[in-house]
């Protein structure tokens, strides 16, 4: 949204109209999702109206009006590629990690082209006037091309994050292992790079020994507390409960950065402070949460959501959603 706290980076929130709380007392909201919560992949969520809307790989779409029960819908857009990025990323066949923001009286929906492991990827827009298919307003609009990587570059085109940072520039975060997570100027009016020449902001990365992978990528941005928050998932998605998937976070008083964990470490050298982790050993059930998407609620709360493998459904990718306090020292802590 327009990701203050959004989940895509700052959440846009849009229109008016109350939700009952999510978490009461005592119970955590994790303990009570229920409805379509199966499959969901790199889920970016948003608000409109008295509506919760998750979107994930696929442009899955739920909806839910109280953030605990979860009802699937049509896939957005059917999932189809338009023709130039079937053209731009051969072999691509979906689309992938969704990032949604409101700009401008418009959504905006980022979302990735690729194919597994490679480096040749591009990252397209659509826009909506609204989320809700049953608005007679409702129609998604392709914006075409934001920009792609090729095997000539060291990032991949890939988790699109966007956020407007205090001064009002708008940025879009991205990248997944390479050199790691990157950070390009946006001009307001397209959503797409303000100078296509320019280099990126290196924001993360993990060193490895050379020919070895490097796994960090999901990037998300928030603002708060005069720091700007960067998360970002560490390890092996996609292999279902054998997944080593988690989160960090480190902070920054630049969008730039550098990013640094509460004990100092630098992201752009694989640190950081965890935030996301698998279950205790006492339960061990949702094994690789990761890639984050945030929301700042109308009523000043803040979630987090974000997919695990359920060891408990064949290792089945598992919508979940958290609670996000901010502890005496300034730092998040989720509540899951």
């Amino acid at each position: 949204m327009s990701r203050v706290l959004r989940l895509a980076a700052v959440v846009a929130l849009a229109c008016s109209g109350g939700a009952a709380s999510a978490q009461p007392s005592g119970q955590l909201l994790n303990d009570r999702l229920t409805g379509d919560l199966v499959p969901t992949h790199d889920p970016v969520i948003a608000r409109e109206g008295d509506t919760y809307y998750v979107f994930g790989t696929g442009l899955s779409a739920r909806t839910s009006t109280d953030l605990v029960h979860w009802t699937a819908g049509k896939a957005l857009l059917d999932n189809q590629l338009p023709d130039w990025a079937t053209t731009a990323v051969p072999g691509a066949k979906g689309m992938w990690a969704p990032d949604i923001s409101f700009v401008n009286g418009r959504w905006r929906l980022y979302y990735a082209a690729s194919t597994f492991g490679s480096n040749r990827s591009a990252i397209g827009l659509f826009t909506s006037p609204t989320l809700n298919p049953a608005a007679p307003n409702y129609a998604w609009r392709d914006e075409g091309l934001v920009l792609m990587s090729t095997k000539a570059d060291d990032f991949n085109a890939i988790d699109p994050n966007f956020i407007v940072d205090r001064q009002g520039r708008h940025w879009l975060a991205l990248g997944s292992f390479w050199t790691g997570l990157k950070l390009f100027a946006l001009d307001p009016k397209t959503g797409k790079p303000a100078d296509p020449a320019a280099r990126p902001y290196s924001i993360a990365r993990r060193a490895a020994p050379v020919g070895a992978p490097a796994p960090v990528e999901a990037p998300f941005i928030l603002d708060r507390g005069g720091y700007y928050w960067l998360f970002a998932s560490y390890d092996y998605c996609c292999k279902g409960v054998n997944s080593t998937y988690y989160t960090v976070v480190g902070r920054a008083k630049k969008i730039t950065g550098p990013y640094f964990g509460k004990d100092g470490s630098s992201m752009m050298q694989g640190g950081g402070t965890l935030f996301l982790r698998a279950d205790l050993p006492e339960k061990q059930r949702f094994r690789g949460p990761g890639h984050p998407g945030f929301l700042h609620d109308k009523d000043g709360a803040d979630y987090v959501a974000y997919h695990a493998y359920d060891r408990d459904n064949k290792g089945a990718p598992t919508l979940r959603i958290a609670r996000v306090k901010w502890a005496a020292d300034g730092w998040p802590v989720a509540e899951y």
